[in-house]
């Protein structure tokens, strides 16, 4: 199974990892940066830099992730309909099993990239919704667009979407997990994520 234009949503995810410049924002944008300055750090610390330290590098790293990501939010619209058919139970098991896809299929690529420069340009707020609009500007001279789409949960902007030249992350796992449900079922699904099943990781 693969994604559609794997390259293009792996650089939307990436790109959250990567040097920050912006125009005034507004607080969804600002915490979304503040999210990336704080990547960079670990990223750029020497003392992370040796292969030995790859697991310390990665778990903070996740620590940052999942105090901006919201996979609870992501994995229920990756599964559509089908979440409302599951039980508390397995839908806790299907958030797990969706966080674990998402590490394997991006750890390696948000470390690979360091010098590509984000130019926030957008911000528009609806009710407790927002989305952020940025460019990113590529070491090559390339350039293209990338969104955020984020809600308001108590006082944080938690990301549930990234949509990389329009083609959002949670769109592209949802037409793989229907197509799987459809030809067969939820729980070749699951069995499938537990084996860590390639569903579309991108590739270099």
């Amino acid at each position: 199974l693969a994604l559609v234009d794997e390259a293009a949503v792996a650089a939307g995810v990436v790109a959250s990892w990567m040097t920050a410049a912006s125009v005034t924002a507004g607080v969804p944008t600002e915490q979304i940066r503040n999210t990336v300055d704080n990547a960079i750090l670990v990223l750029k610390d020497p003392r992370l830099k040796p292969a030995g330290k790859t697991k310390e590098r990665r778990d903070q790293l996740k620590q940052i992730l999942f105090a901006r990501f919201d996979f609870t939010e992501m994995a229920k619209r990756a599964l559509s309909a089908n979440w409302r058919r599951r039980s508390a139970k397995e839908q806790e098991e299907f958030v797990q099993l969706f966080t674990e896809l998402l590490e394997r299929a991006y750890a390696d690529i948000i470390e690979s990239y360091s010098e590509e420069k984000i130019i926030y340009v957008g911000e528009r707020l609806d009710g407790g919704y927002a989305d952020v609009a940025s460019k990113v500007l590529a070491s090559n001279g390339a350039e293209y667009s990338l969104n955020y789409k984020a809600h308001l949960v108590n006082s944080e902007w938690r990301v549930y979407d990234v949509i990389a030249e329009n083609i959002s992350v949670v769109n592209n796992f949802r037409s793989q997990f229907n197509r799987v449900i459809g030809q067969s079922s939820y729980e070749e699904l699951v069995r499938r994520l537990k084996d860590k099943a390639d569903f579309g990781a991108p590739k270099r």
